[in-house]
């Protein structure tokens, strides 16, 4: 399949965002029906609009709208002569990381058309469109659709389309013709591009500064010429690019979020907006998207439910499940209870939804299992316990439903840790020594771990005979312990490649005259790690 690639060029992104602005404000300002700010309104809205930022310690515009650059403004010209020029102008201070988010709202609405979509730059979006033109009738009709759909939402942009992401970028920017044939021969993409000047091909200023003196302004000044005094003077970066633009190199693109594995999707003629409608939606894609997974014997991990408002506006809503799950009617009842969790937003539809797209973020291949007859409602008591922690995380949130995980550790306090039970399983960690311990512990009459080991370590003052030997007495929260029996020192070290500078600790077992017992430990030896030991108690047994 030939690579295609499309472009979108936001060519005043910064003067369309400030316009959304104040339109909003003036739609707030006719619901309150104040008629003096009314007409102030609609003065600012035939008045010229730019964005300015201070560069070099002037204020200096940035973005001019149509009727701005119609009116002979262009960015980089200061504020005060763009003032004494049109003294009715508007001018908006940039906000740049408010125009990077709202780009990446559009990256998100644009992945209507194909999952793959790329941030280029500050103003522009790059999509693979391979193998889904035809859905949307051809690249020509795609196109306009995406104009036209931009365009209402206030918006102007340019629309390329290539075999590369370099060649599609230098058609959206610099060129009247907006789509280049697929698999063009060399004397027709030689036809369209050697005409454009070089910084089609995405050069720095100062690059082209040099090519231009040299009498080098156009791609074909460069692509009619040998490589090697031009790659020798002027760096070879500049024949890499020529040879990303003409497709001699493979172009990509790095997407916001990697392409869903499976998905299934529905477009509807007339928007829907009651949630019902939704829900029921999500059950019949849900069908099919089980239907994907069976073909491959996989079952979903994690799902993600994408809701396309008709006015540009986008939704995710996921959930993740504590097996792989191959149930339409599970997958549909964890979104439901996700809808109905305390804390998510309502539903809102706006003018409607016209797509609705259920996606298996991660997929897992299903365990066979041939459980004997009398075994078998330990399966179904397993997997209903699994689906009752997968709607439990769904209506509460995932971090809130945890199970207890070993980890690899010899800390105790890091030993196990709760994590999400919806989480992967990790695998079994250092087995045989897990069963080589509970071994013992079953062989042996009192166990080697409390039943309640503190989250930290409460340090206690503990007196000992010698630094390095056992405590005959400590103080815990204000009340003295004497020891009647102790065992140990079981010697405890961290992991060297984790934190080279831990003290050891040496544990010891005790048990005071009333009969309790604790889990004592010195922190550091004796002469090797400190002069002064610290004492610490980190658990409590039965």
């Amino acid at each position: 399949m030939t690579r295609r690639f499309l472009s979108l060029w936001f060519v005043r992104l910064p003067t369309d965002r400030a316009k959304a602005l104040r339109d909003a404000e003036a739609a707030q300002v006719s619901r309150q029906q104040v008629p003096r700010r009314q007409a102030s309104r609609q003065s600012e809205r035939t008045a010229p609009l730019v964005t300015i930022a201070k560069i070099k310690g002037a204020q200096k515009l940035v973005c001019v709208d149509r009727l701005a650059a119609n009116l002979g403004l262009a960015p980089g010209l200061s504020l005060a002569d763009a003032r004494a020029r049109r003294p009715h102008l508007i001018a908006v201070e940039a906000a740049p990381e408010e125009e990077a988010r709202l780009l990446a709202r559009l990256a998100d609405w644009c992945s209507r058309f194909t999952p793959l979509v790329a941030l280029d730059g500050a103003d522009g979006l790059m999509l693979d469109i391979a193998g889904v033109a035809h859905l949307f009738g051809g690249e020509e009709t795609m196109a306009d659709e995406i104009e036209v759909r931009l365009a209402a939402q206030g918006f102007g942009v340019v629309v390329g389309i290539a075999d590369t992401p370099r060649a599609a970028w230098a058609l959206a920017r610099f060129s009247d013709r907006r789509i280049a044939p697929a698999g063009a021969s060399d004397g027709l993409l030689a036809k369209i591009f050697h005409g454009l000047p070089l910084t089609a091909l995405g050069l720095d200023d100062k690059t082209v500064a040099d090519l231009n003196r040299a009498g080098l302004r156009r791609i074909g000044d460069i692509a009619l010429r040998p490589r090697a005094p031009i790659a020798a003077r002027f760096g070879a970066d500049v024949m890499n690019r020529l040879d990303a633009l003409f497709g001699l190199e493979r172009g990509a693109i790095s997407p916001r979020f990697a392409a869903p594995a499976f998905s299934a999707e529905r477009r509807f003629a007339s928007a829907i907006s009651r949630r019902e409608d939704v829900e029921g939606t999500i059950a019949r894609l849900a069908q099919d998207l089980v239907v994907l997974l069976d073909r491959q014997a996989k079952g979903g991990r994690q799902f993600e439910v994408r809701l396309f408002r008709v006015d540009g506006a986008m939704r995710r809503i996921g959930v993740g499940a504590g097996r792989p799950l191959n149930d339409p009617g599970t997958i549909a009842r964890l979104f439901r209870e996700r809808l109905d969790a305390p804390g998510e937003d309502e539903l809102d539809a706006g003018y409607g939804i016209d797509i609705v797209r259920l996606s298996c973020l991660v997929a897992e291949p299903l365990a066979s299992s041939q459980r004997e007859l009398e075994q078998a409602h330990e399966g179904e008591r397993e997997r209903n316990l699994a689906d009752l922690m997968d709607r439990l995380s769904a209506r509460l949130g995932a971090r809130r439903v945890t199970r207890l995980e070993l980890m690899d550790t010899h800390i105790p306090e890091f030993a196990v840790a709760a994590i999400p039970a919806s989480a992967r399983a990790a695998p079994k960690v250092r087995a045989a020594l897990l069963s080589l311990a509970e071994e013992r512990e079953a062989q042996a009459a009192p166990p080697t771990r409390p039943l309640r080991l503190f989250e930290r370590p409460e340090m206690i003052e503990a007196i000992a005979e010698i630094p390095d030997g056992p405590p005959l007495r400590f103080k815990w929260r204000r009340v003295l312990h004497e020891i009647v029996a102790i065992e140990g020192p079981e010697r405890i070290a961290a992991e060297w490649w984790r934190r080279a500078d831990a003290l050891t600790r040496d544990y010891f077992r005790a048990e005071d005259m009333q009969g309790r017992r604790f889990w004592l430990y010195r922190e550091g030896l004796y002469g090797r790690e400190t002069i002064r030991a610290k004492w610490f108690l980190h658990g409590l047994f039965a």
